[in-house]
């Protein structure tokens, strides 16, 4: 059974910074493809898209988060990571991990990820 855990939420002040961490058991990539992304919910609104990431390390990014967010992975202990920094009030949400053994390109616009954690609370107060 593939479990996803996120780690690292939290509150911080706008303008600090705040990693997350994901890491995934009973979940394997047996083929040179895979992503696995991040996903926000704040309060009254969609799940958004944060950034996602491919087996072979091609990224992507909401344009909201470009230049602020780095999402990166390690392959051997399949961990996922968030880092994020020049954080603003309206980051403020759950935010969830993803895989799927898909490529990005056929699971990120459609939020078609096999596999979400129980998701993880940032908070960014002004």
């Amino acid at each position: 059974q593939v479990q996803l855990v996120e780690s690292g939420g939290g509150s911080v002040q706008a303008g600090g910074s705040l990693g997350l961490s994901c890491a995934a058991s009973g979940y394997t990539y047996s083929i040179p493809y895979g992503c696995m992304g991040w996903y926000r919910q704040a309060p009254g609104k969609e799940r958004e898209a944060v950034a996602a990431i491919d087996r072979d390390g091609t990224t992507s990014y909401a344009d909201s988060v470009k230049g602020r967010f780095t999402i990166s992975q390690d392959n051997a202990n399949n961990t996922l990571y968030l880092q994020m920094n020049n954080l603003k009030p309206e980051d403020t949400a759950v935010y969830y991990c993803a895989a799927d053994q898909l490529p990005c390109l056929l699971v990120v616009a459609g939020a078609d990820f096999g596999y979400w954690g129980q998701g993880t609370q940032v908070t960014v107060s002004s």
